[in-house]
């Protein structure tokens, strides 16, 4: 078990949360996903980054807030780089951590 520090209520334990994949994937414009093909679209809806290394995630505060924010974690380690909020900017925590973007 590790702990997560959410943004609003602070450090609590991993049982508190629910993962929610990947962070920072643009949904297309409906004139994007007007023109896309089936693959296309099928590529948005399922395919995502595995990585051995840094990886950005959506986490949901599910026993508490119930607010989503975003986690930079090491997939390996399972080390948390970095806890913020929805809509700000994915952080650069740089190339020495083995970022895969």
């Amino acid at each position: 078990m590790f702990v997560i520090h959410c943004p609003y209520c602070g450090p609590r334990a991993e049982h508190e949360f629910g993962y929610g994949h990947e962070a920072h994937i643009a949904r297309p414009t409906l004139e994007q996903q007007n023109t896309m093909s089936d693959a296309e679209w099928a590529a948005y809806l399922f395919m995502r980054t595995n990585p051995k290394g840094v990886h950005f995630e959506r986490w949901v505060h599910t026993r508490g807030c119930r607010r989503w924010f975003n986690v930079a974690r090491h997939t390996v380690t399972h080390e948390i780089l970095k806890v913020y909020k929805m809509g700000e900017p994915r952080p650069d925590l740089g190339a020495d951590l083995g970022e895969t973007k």
